[in-house]
């Protein structure tokens, strides 16, 4: 089959999403969870495949972000203090927009139920007021009883799962609703191990957590899920991306701008062109668009249904000054598989003005410099008996405060927030002072930049692209078209007939093939033809079958087949281990044998 022809083919055989559930479950990719107990929405379980293909897609994640881009990675905990998100925002500004039915009770997500019926695309960037007022004047009703929401309020309803950490008077925590805090919270000691020279990066794969209002569509909005992020620390200032190494790559943009006109239109340019006329204002986030685009390609993303899109003023996050998102279509719909954010010192700052500890990188100067350096130096005469033990920290609120807002010492008196409460202190028992010192360097806050994917998305979206039907010797056939990379299993074993010396041959063979790291499945099961059809279904790319010629003559060989055209090879036994590897890897092509 021929380039165009796969390409043509991909197009012709899209499915729907209820066909591609039911596949999913019945041959155990992903379910809901608890089904025994009646089941819990936002909660699924990944069966044998789907954990396989999950894994698969996590490893080629790394090997492109963390291995090839040499950055860090590291696990962290998935449950996290309270004074953690207070730092980050995520208590204030995490939210979603909530309504609740006044017949049925049920709650729905507000800005859902306008884009569902209206021509509103993005009603999450919309002002609640906006919202309460469409609502109103499309007479939009329940989507559970059908009972009218107009007049109906619209709430915030924070996402995050709350927990105690310890028993008795615990202290209050919370599930990680992304897996970034891990990574920012680390920072002072991360910075010591890319030996404090930026810029540096650190990934982390792992479970996130969202109490979704109305989670929905499988596995596309859950309440567990799972997350691959890279945050990437730049000195703003000096820090510049290699773009020679991306420019050409080619990339369907949808820019805020586009989205905001009437007749606004997708653009097809590269990221050199794209970066150069403005359309993406941060060389580096432009860097990391230009190297996720192949690595979607190789994992089996449709590139005929992917686009990056940039968010709308009203829709980014908190932290973010600038987000890209990766999106496909699927069902007609366009989906979320990862943000490319800017997030500035948002996090590093937040964390150093909460915590104790410092999230700065000392940047040495290439020659001393004289500088004027706003100073404190508390006396402790009067501290001591004021604050007791809390003077030290008092000294370090004032010392950071001189830092950062000098005019905050020109009254009588300064403020300080130490615990949530203010206190007032006489400026003159600070001895504030400015000062001209030689410094060798200083203390700056790295910015970040995030790409953020979402694993289970993006394996959703492998398995809808993937999913073909045909006809083979006049039957329909159904077979997800994997690529070998993220394949769950690369090889399926047969022997042709329930025969002693055919299964001991498969059955070495078995063995040989998982000896070079290959995943081999074993299957005597039915007749041949429903051994090959199960694994189609599953996406298995060849199949091995040991039939009579295997053990009867001279040079002993096996029936290779491949999954999407069902062409079948004679290969000999001793080689093949090294040509299945060959082809897994990308050295060799089936149709070159």
């Amino acid at each position: 089959m021929s380039e165009q022809e796969r390409a043509d083919d991909k197009r012709a055989t899209a499915t729907t999403s209820e066909d591609l559930v039911e596949l999913a479950k019945r041959r155990g990719y992903f379910f809901q969870s608890s089904g025994a107990y009646g089941g819990v929405g936002g909660f699924y379980t990944f069966g044998p495949q789907g954990a396989a293909l999950k894994g698969n897609v996590e490893d080629a994640w790394r090997d492109r972000f963390a291995v090839a881009e040499g950055n860090m990675e590291i696990d962290a905990p998935t449950i996290m203090p309270e004074p953690v998100f207070e730092a980050s925002g995520h208590l204030d500004g995490f939210d979603d927009m909530l309504i609740e039915c006044p017949e049925c009770g049920e709650s729905h997500r507000a800005d859902h139920v306008v884009e569902d019926n209206t021509e509103y695309e993005d009603a999450e960037s919309l002002p609640i007021p906006e919202v309460e007022e469409v609502i109103a004047e499309y007479e939009l009703v329940c989507p559970s009883c059908g009972a009218g929401l107009a007049g109906q309020a619209v709430d915030t309803f924070n996402l995050m799962f709350a927990t105690n950490i310890g028993p008795g008077d615990s202290d209050p925590g919370y599930m990680r609703p992304e897996t970034a805090q891990g990574i920012f919270v680390e920072f002072p000691r991360l910075k010591e191990y890319a030996r404090n020279q930026l810029p540096f990066g650190v990934t982390q794969i792992g479970r996130a957590y969202r109490n979704e209002i109305s989670p929905r569509r499988s596995i596309i909005r859950t309440r567990e899920f799972t997350q691959a992020e890279l945050e990437y620390f730049v000195d703003p200032e000096t820090d510049e991306p290699d773009l020679s190494t991306v420019a050409d790559v080619e990339v369907t943009l949808y820019p805020a701008s586009e989205q905001n006109e009437e007749d606004g239109e997708e653009i097809r340019t590269t990221i050199g062109d794209a970066v150069e006329e403005g359309i993406i204002s941060s060389p580096w986030v432009a860097y990391f668009l230009g190297v996720a685009k192949p690595w979607y390609d190789a994992v089996g993303v449709d590139m005929d249904r992917f686009r990056f899109r940039q968010h709308l003023s009203g829709e980014r996050a908190h932290y973010a000054s600038d987000c890209w998102d990766a999106e496909s279509e699927v069902d007609g719909n366009w989906i979320e598989m990862a943000g490319f954010a800017y997030r500035g010192d948002y996090d590093l700052s937040k964390h150093d003005e909460y915590s104790d500890d410092r999230f700065t990188i000392f940047k040495q100067y290439d020659e001393p410099k004289t500088v004027e350096r706003a100073t404190v130096d508390p006396d402790m005469s009067y501290l001591g008996p004021e604050f007791g033990g809390d003077a030290q920290a008092v000294v370090q609120k004032l010392d950071d405060l001189a830092a950062r807002d000098r005019a905050a010492f020109e009254g009588d008196t300064v403020e300080i927030d130490l615990e949530g409460e203010t206190h007032e202190l006489p400026v003159e028992k600070t001895r504030f002072a400015v000062e001209e010192q030689t410094e060798a360097g200083e203390h700056i806050t790295p910015h970040v930049v995030e790409p953020s994917f979402g694993v289970d998305r993006l394996v959703y979206t492998v398995l809808h692209h993937a999913y073909r039907e045909d006809e083979v010797d006049g039957e329909e056939r159904t077979y997800l078209d994997l690529e070998p990379e993220v394949a769950p299993t690369f090889v399926g074993v047969f022997p042709l007939q329930n025969d002693e010396e055919l299964e001991a041959q498969a059955n070495e063979i078995v063995a040989d093939l998982r000896e070079v790291g290959l995943s081999v499945t074993y299957d005597d099961s039915g007749n041949i033809g429903r051994r090959y059809r199960r694994q189609d279904e599953v996406g298995t790319p060849f199949c091995v079958t040991v039939d009579y010629e295997t053990v009867e003559d001279e040079e002993t060989t096996v029936t290779v087949r491949e999954r999407d055209t069902t062409d079948q090879k004679r290969l000999p036994v001793d080689d093949l281990a090294e040509t299945l590897s060959a082809i897994r890897e990308g050295d060799l092509a089936f149709e070159e044998l």
